[in-house]
């Protein structure tokens, strides 16, 4: 019962440019993809096309979501999620963004956080500490300065968090900007809506 849920979830996902690239579902998926994504899908309630499209490699997608997990450890959820919704924000990924904001009201950051987050405006952020200040700028210096000229911003996130974590946000940001290339260049759309587009609005 639980593969056929995942299967008629996976199903009402709109078609996307990219046909000829196939989808697996949850039980076509190698044994060791099946292994690290169940409890996310059990959680989720769903696979997502991210998913679908990439358990066509899965010795490619077995360490990315590894190194998911291990950057998960590495960092606190605030400064983890700093970092995801800033890239997701800046790299115009809805997919993720939508996702990250549910996960940051689900750890009890509230959604005035999340909002001040998207805002990218950390200068003028009193909601966020000192220390999600620094990692929203090294992000935010990351991405939109191709990682060129952002000593500053490192040194001052080492001093904010420590060097492992500065370096370790260095790692996230790679890792955001790597889904939101592919996520883009499919052209998937966002499995669930945003935390701010409310009903009736």
């Amino acid at each position: 019962m639980e593969l056929i849920l995942f299967q008629i979830v996976w199903m009402e996902f709109p078609t996307t440019m990219s046909g000829r690239i196939p989808r697996l579902s949850f039980e076509e998926m190698a044994p060791r993809l099946q292994g690290i994504l169940r409890s996310r899908v059990e959680r989720l309630g769903y696979l997502g096309e991210f998913f679908q499209y990439s358990g066509a490699l899965p010795d490619v997608l077995a360490p990315y979501m590894e190194m998911t997990e291990a950057l998960k450890q590495a960092l606190p959820d605030r400064l983890t999620e700093t970092g995801a919704l800033t890239v997701a924000r800046l790299m115009g990924n809805r997919y993720e963004l939508h996702q990250h904001e549910r996960l940051s009201v689900k750890h009890g950051f509230g959604e005035d956080w999340v909002a001040a987050v998207e805002r990218l405006s950390p200068d003028d952020a009193p909601l966020l500490s000192g220390k999600e200040r620094a990692v929203q700028r090294l992000a935010m210096a990351m991405v939109e300065r191709r990682g060129v000229g952002v000593s500053r911003e490192i040194e001052v996130a080492i001093e904010q968090v420590g060097a492992d974590q500065a370096l370790a946000v260095m790692f996230l940001v790679g890792r955001y900007i790597t889904h939101a290339l592919i996520v883009n260049g499919l052209e998937l759309q966002p499995p669930v809506p945003s935390i701010f587009d409310k009903v009736g609005s």
